[in-house]
Formats: structure tokens, sequence, C-alpha cells
């Protein structure tokens, strides 16, 4: 392995990590689609700061595309309190306006400047390594891994110091607005992290590859646990797994690094989707098959228990009158039967079925409930 090959795997994991932590959170919030706009929408405040500075270097751009995502953020918003349209609605009007922008300056008034808004959203890891961070005469390495790791180090400690006012604004914004937590503002800080996060990711990995770590892997750990921490160092896990993942699967097609790397994303949620524990497809197909069979039971002990004593409970109570009355297939109602009798729920006696204390106490939980 070469020391560029190191490096671009080492600047992956750590914009990997960087922008997983605030992803965590827009998973949890349902703003997933924010990240999206907010990584198109920051082009207009980079374009006017380099207007001003005439510096792509300069550290102002981050600045400048950091009031661009909360501007996005509050327009968003602004459009969405009118009731008017809903937020995936205003999303998708503010975004494409506020990119669309930037490209109209970059093509009128920078058209022989170095600021291609392919490299924006495609970006090129493998460049990323001959762009250097020197103090002094001495090669300190890529300038990417220093810029990233620090945007990772401020999300970081942005999280650790506002963890648990982030946690009840996340999950229930009024009460955390009551506690006093300003919940507004905490969302607004958030979308500024969002924004420098994807504005410090640009020159490495463009902006689609920001979205994909940004949401791909907390939604993946989403799947696996039902912790916060554990979802937050699940997502940077995952993300810097699909990075180094994504990188060797470019190194073997010979294809894009930060399509790769996208795709492994993809691979990562994929397999989470389809054998999760709780919340993979064979398991909530199996949770739903024991539903049905727990709520047929119910339905039978509560039959029961309506025409215990009554009149009719000799007729009722048969286990093929059950179809006639319950609109059960004979199948369904067998098993159904076999099952109550199975988990002591029902005792039989000919082609009579009767309540044990079991059953008369779920049945009087069931009644209850509803």
């Amino acid at each position: 392995m070469s020391p560029e090959q190191l490096e671009i795997q080492m600047i992956a994991v750590v914009v990997a990590a960087a922008c997983a932590l605030p992803g965590a959170f827009l998973v949890l919030r349902k703003m997933a689609m924010m990240s999206d706009a907010i990584s198109h929408a920051i082009l207009p405040g980079i374009v006017v700061v380099f207007f001003l500075t005439q510096d792509l270097n300069s550290p102002l751009l981050i600045l400048g595309a950091t009031l661009t995502g909360v501007l996005t953020v509050a327009l968003v918003e602004v459009l969405n309190r009118t009731r008017l349209v809903k937020e995936d609605a205003a999303i998708g009007l503010v975004f494409p306006a506020l990119f669309s922008i930037g490209v109209i300056l970059i093509a009128h008034y920078a058209g022989d400047v170095h600021l291609d808004v392919d490299a924006v959203l495609l970006g090129e890891l493998a460049f990323a390594p001959f762009n250097r961070f020197t103090v002094g005469g001495y090669d300190l390495g890529p300038k990417a891994l220093f810029v990233m790791g620090g945007i990772g180090l401020l999300n970081a400690a942005f999280l650790t110091l506002f963890y648990k006012e982030l946690k009840l604004a996340t999950f229930d914004a009024g009460l955390a607005a009551a506690l006093g937590f300003m919940p507004g503002a905490l969302h607004y800080a958030l979308m500024a992290l969002v924004s420098v996060t994807a504005v410090g990711a640009f020159d490495a990995v463009g902006s689609i590859l920001v979205v994909a770590l940004m949401i791909g892997p907390p939604a993946t750990a989403y799947l696996l646990t039902d912790r916060l921490a554990w979802m937050i160092v699940l997502g940077v896990a995952l993300g810097a797994v699909s990075a180094v993942g994504g990188f060797w699967m470019a190194h073997a097609l010979d294809a894009s690094i930060a399509g790769s790397m996208a795709t492994m994303v993809g691979v990562v949620f994929t397999l989470a989707f389809l054998f999760a524990p709780r919340r993979g497809l064979p398991a909530v197909h199996r949770r739903r098959r024991r539903q049905r069979w727990t709520f047929a039971q119910k339905m039978l002990v509560i039959h029961l228990l309506h025409h215990e004593g009554s009149p009719e409970e000799a007729r009722e109570c048969r286990a093929e009158h059950l179809q006639e009355h319950l609109r059960w297939t004979p199948d369904f109602a067998g098993r159904v039967v076999r099952e109550a009798l199975a988990a002591g729920l029902v005792r039989r006696d000919g082609d009579r079925l009767f309540l044990t204390d079991a059953g008369r106490a779920l049945a009087g939980e069931a009644i209850v409930a509803a």
C-alpha cells in the first residue's frame, strides 16, 4: 500500500466520522434530505465570499457557506410555517433556487476561475493527498485530513456538551422548550454544523458523498440499535467501514473512489435492512406473523369470555363455530385453537372450548386495553 493510498483512506475515514456525528440527529429528526439541501444550497455563499476575497483557500469560505446553510434552514421553516406547503416541498423549493443562483454566479462572473461545479458535486479523493498542509516548511500531511479532523472534533465537542439537550429536543421539542433548553437555537446550531461539515468535505469528496456518509451510516445504525449513544458510535464505525471498503472496491474496479464509497454505504445499509436482528425484513416478517397469531388468540379468548355462562355457550364455544362467528377459515381456526391450547389459554372437552384462568386473564386485559 502506497502512502497516497493510506492518506486517501485516512481522509475518507475522518470525513465519514465527521459526517456521521450530526447525521444521527438528522435521521432521528426526519430531516435526512436537509443534508442534501444544505450541501447544495451553500454554493452561492462560497461564490459570494470568493468574489469578496478572491481566494479559494480563504477560511471565510466556510463562514459564508455556514451562513448560507443557516439561511436555507430558515427559508425552509418560513415556508413550512405558512402551512401552505409541507417541509419536504419547502426543501424542494429552497435548495434548487439557491443552488441555481450559485451556478449562475459561477457561469456569468467566474467562468475563467477554477471553481468547478462538477468537482463540488462529485469530488475526487485521489487528488486530496496532493493538497498539503505545511508549517514552517514542514509537510504535516494532507490539508483535507486536518480540516476534516478539526471539523470532526468540533462536531464531537458540540454533541458531548449538548448531548442531553439535543436528545430531549430531538424526541420531545415541547418538553425541551418548557424546561428552557431552547430547541430552536439547538436546531440552528446543528444545521450550522451540517453546513460547516459539508463545505469542509467539498474539496475532498464532493456533496454527493457528503450526503451518503451523513445519512447512510446513521440510518444503518438506526436499524441495529435503540440507544442513541450506540447509534452515534455505530454510525461512525459503519461510515469508516464503508469508506475503506469503497476505496478498495474502486481500486479493484478502477472506478470513481467517491462513487464506490457511496455504493458501499448502500451495500452496508442493504445488509442491515435485510438481516438486522430486530428491524431486518425477516425479523419484521416473523414479528408480524407472531402478532397475527397473538391477536387471533386474543380474539378467541374474548369470544369465549363473552359467551361464557350465556344460553348460547354450548353453540358459540364449539371450535367449529369459530369459522362462522369470527369468519375464520377452517385451517386458520384450527391453528389458532392448537396454539391457544399449547399456551394454556383454553382447554378442550370434546368439541367444546373452555377458558382457563390464564385465558380469562388475557381476555380481561385485552378488553381493558381496548
